[in-house]
């Protein structure tokens, strides 16, 4: 491990997580069952656990860790094994992006969840957007072999995604301050955003078979 990745692993991440569950946790809806795709080890699952009692975490992922906060099932990346309206939110921390078509796990999820879907993601937005997210992505994701396709997408696009297909968004953030002052001036401001979209009303898709 390497010293950058030691100080992100040690105080960015720490940071970053703990900052994470308090916006994720004002949320939820009350008595929510909540699918976290593409959870990692589930820490940030478990802390939102923490903050809302009320809610219940289920977690999948592509690749299983030795040791996860929450049950964690393995699927395909692509299709939920889950049936329609199985949970109440399907939530996506920094997911979409290691995807190469975000819309199929859009669509999944819309199949999958009741009330709404939860996404932190980044927006390409801003000077040298770019070549910031792709380090932020390999500090965080290279040792845990984790595919990076760099798939981001700025704001517009992710609007003009969730409009097409009908959507509606109900809170879009941006200032989330995750990092230190001076690393967050660096590393945050306009590379990403979180935002809840409504699902009632959608057409859910068929079950896989």
């Amino acid at each position: 491990m390497s010293l950058i990745e030691y100080v992100h692993g040690g105080y960015v991440h720490h940071r970053r997580v703990c900052v994470l569950s308090e916006h994720l946790a004002e949320l939820m809806p009350p008595d929510a069952r909540i699918l976290d795709v593409g959870c990692g080890d589930g820490l940030l699952a478990s802390l939102i656990g923490q903050k809302r009692l009320d809610v219940e975490l289920q977690g999948i992922d592509v690749l299983i860790r030795a040791q996860t906060h929450i049950p964690v099932e393995r699927f395909d990346g692509q299709l939920l094994p889950y049936a329609n309206a199985s949970f109440d939110v399907v939530m996506f921390v920094d997911v979409l992006h290691h995807t190469e078509d975000p819309t199929i796990l859009l669509c999944e999820a819309m199949r999958v969840a009741r009330k709404a879907i939860v996404i932190k993601d980044h927006t390409l937005n801003g000077c040298l957007a770019g070549l910031r997210l792709r380090f932020m992505d390999w500090i965080g994701n290279r040792r845990y072999g984790v595919t990076l396709p760099y798939n981001y997408w700025p704001a517009q696009r992710w609007c003009k995604t969730f409009d097409m297909l009908h959507l509606p968004v109900d809170i879009w953030k941006a200032e989330l301050r995750l990092y230190p002052r001076a690393a967050d001036w660096l590393f945050g401001r306009s590379l990403h955003f979180i935002a809840r979209l409504n699902v009632a009303g959608s057409t859910a898709q068929e079950s896989p078979s």
